[in-house]
């Protein structure tokens, strides 16, 4: 797929538009069915994987049940590597890639999991957030580090979690949210059109087994299965 003709080029046009798109993202939930042709029984998982050689990004669209975990629909898209790797700036490498394997599903999902950040970004907008505020879907974050965020660690049992703040503020950006026993936990944040405690309810249930939710477990395997597809000249079917 080709990069849209108006993505921003370098650096500057990059921050700029994370500025003009900052205001935009609403971090509160407008509750199910609102104003989209979502279906809120189903939930989807977006991940990438690179081909740094060719210079190509492959992405993962995988909609799940809600109820169930069951996969219901899945889609992967290749293009070019959007944007130089720039720290804070990755949406813009992602985001054409993931955009068109939304756009390649039958089924409209009512929450989109991003593997990456929302609010929990240094201007507010990481992938989760640019993502909900283009497509209007309801989005949230849940990554694997806290980025450039502070923590302290969650009791140990399932479900505890903490504030994940801003050092230079104290604002709260986030939550760090033990989904497993014992095992280090992941850093969920509001991407856009929900709440930081519906994010964290959503990332619990979808995380009945295994630190990270079945979202992006599976939209992680299919994109890595995409790539390796594609190199070896096969489908991932």
């Amino acid at each position: 797929m080709p990069i849209p003709a108006d993505w921003p080029a370098n650096e500057a046009e990059a921050l700029a538009e994370q500025e003009r798109l900052r205001p935009l993202v609403q971090p509160y939930g407008p509750g199910p069915g609102a104003g989209t042709e979502a279906d809120d029984t189903l939930i989807a998982g977006v991940d990438v994987a690179y081909d740094d050689e060719r210079d190509l990004v492959v992405a993962a669209a995988v909609v799940l049940d809600r109820d169930t975990l069951a996969v219901v629909d899945e889609s992967t898209a290749v293009g070019r590597i959007a944007f130089p790797y720039v720290p804070g700036l990755l949406a813009f490498r992602e985001l054409p890639a993931v955009l068109d394997a939304l756009a390649a599903l039958r089924r409209t999902p009512g929450t989109v999991v991003c593997d990456g950040y929302g609010l929990a970004h240094p201007r507010r907008l990481g992938l989760a957030s640019h993502l909900g505020v283009l497509t209007g879907l309801r989005t949230l974050g849940v990554a694997k580090t806290p980025f450039v965020f502070d923590h302290h660690e969650p009791g140990a049992a399932r479900g505890a979690w903490t504030p994940l703040t801003d050092p230079a503020t104290g604002e709260e950006v986030g939550r760090a949210v033990r989904t497993r026993a014992g095992v280090k936990p992941v850093f969920v944040s509001v991407g856009h059109r929900i709440g930081l405690s519906e994010a964290v309810a959503t990332t619990l249930a979808l995380a009945p087994h295994y630190r990270l939710p079945e979202t992006t477990r599976r939209a992680d395997s299919l994109c890595r299965r995409a790539l390796t597809g594609r190199q070896r000249g096969t489908s991932v079917n």
